[in-house]
């Protein structure tokens, strides 16, 4: 049996793929949500666009400090894999439901599956990086989505035979979803805007939006993109960025926030937007496979392929830097090749575990 550990909705789409080719393969499986993402009703609609069965766990953690948030996920989860003795557990990225999870199954001799593994931005200052680095070096499978992946967990020593290239299932996730959204959500004129007449923008990692500084940066030159572009600047705003919003007392009358939206509806808006700002890992692979251009709010980040292929650059928080970034990229064509797979991940992955299953005599 397999257990997936979920704490995040990045984390449910990009892990679908899998769950899918566990239901076409009619392989047991269970689903453990952790509450990371403050509320399980928030992720509860991801379940349900994505057609994937409830989480037969619902551990409730909920919003807090690092340290606080890993402490319950790890009593949560040893909880459930002692109860429930699956022969493998699967985390996906970086998160502290990755981490807490991947530790819990180490320390009861489970093995792990390391969904997105090898990512490095090479900045430990980042929870992201600390979460990423200990979860692949306790791993026993480590998927990861490009070449350039593997050479990193190469580099750190890790043994060449548990890692395998299979390129990302955030490809997968937006080939199979994209038509459905296009059926079912008409977020377009919800919002009227037209198709590539609007720039769409998010931003919710901490060491932007905690920094006043770099906070107030990344509005500013939001507004200076509106001024220059003339197009409404699409911006579903995070809780926690918009209580930092508030707390710091920062205003714009160029952006357009919006609340959360489901990923079918953020999904269309991607596709259809003229230019992407984000702060967001996954939303960089997404504009990438989506072909539209990118500018990210960091000075590094652990998706380079994106810059290699030319669909992201880095712009930092700084207003001028995301001005000319913009500029760069809408004067570029959008006929760069796809580095994170051509959507096949899930079935890839899927059958290196069902192998394994095999190999160690699991009922499957």
């Amino acid at each position: 049996m397999l257990a997936f550990i979920l704490g995040t909705r990045p984390e449910i789409i990009k892990m679908a793929p899998i769950i899918r080719e566990c239901e076409k393969q009619g392989i047991d499986y269970i689903l453990v949500h952790t509450g990371q993402h403050y509320s399980y009703e928030m992720d509860e609609i991801f379940f349900k666009e994505l057609e994937l069965s409830e989480a037969n766990y619902m551990l409730g953690v909920g919003s807090g400090t690092d340290a606080e948030q890993i402490g319950k996920i790890l009593i949560g989860v040893e909880d459930v894999l002692v109860k429930e003795t699956p022969d493998i557990i699967l985390v996906e990225g970086d998160t502290n439901s990755v981490f807490a999870g991947a530790y819990a199954a180490a320390k009861l001799h489970v093995e792990i599956g390391h969904v997105e593994s090898g990512l490095r931005s090479y900045d430990r200052r980042m929870p992201e990086e600390i979460n990423r680095v200990l979860t692949d070096h306790v791993s026993d499978f480590l998927f990861a989505p490009t070449a350039d992946a593997q050479r990193n967990l190469l580099r750190e020593g890790i043994s060449a035979s548990k890692i395998y290239v299979t390129g990302n299932t955030i490809v997968d996730a937006v080939y199979q979803n994209l038509e459905i959204a296009r059926k079912k959500v008409d977020i377009l004129r919800e919002l009227n805007v037209e198709e590539r007449s609007f720039f769409l923008a998010t931003s919710h990692r901490q060491e932007n939006i905690d920094n006043k500084a770099r906070l107030s940066g990344i509005i500013e030159g939001l507004d200076l993109l509106h001024c220059e572009f003339d197009v409404p600047i699409i911006f579903p705003v995070h809780p926690r960025t918009y209580k930092r919003v508030s707390e710091f007392d920062l205003t714009s009358n160029e952006i357009v926030p919006i609340p959360p939206k489901s990923f079918l509806e953020f999904l269309l808006l991607e596709a259809n937007a003229k230019l992407i700002i984000t702060d967001s890992g996954g939303v960089q692979e997404e504009a990438c496979t989506l072909r539209v251009p990118c500018i990210t709010l960091r000075n590094n980040t652990e998706r380079p392929e994106t810059l290699v292929v030319g669909s992201n650059v880095l712009v930092g928080a700084e207003p001028d830097r995301i001005l000319a970034g913009a500029r760069a990229m809408l004067s570029k064509p959008r006929d760069w090749s796809n580095p994170f797979g051509e959507g096949n991940s899930g079935p890839h992955i899927m059958s290196i575990l069902k192998s394994a299953l095999e190999a160690c005599g699991a009922a499957i």
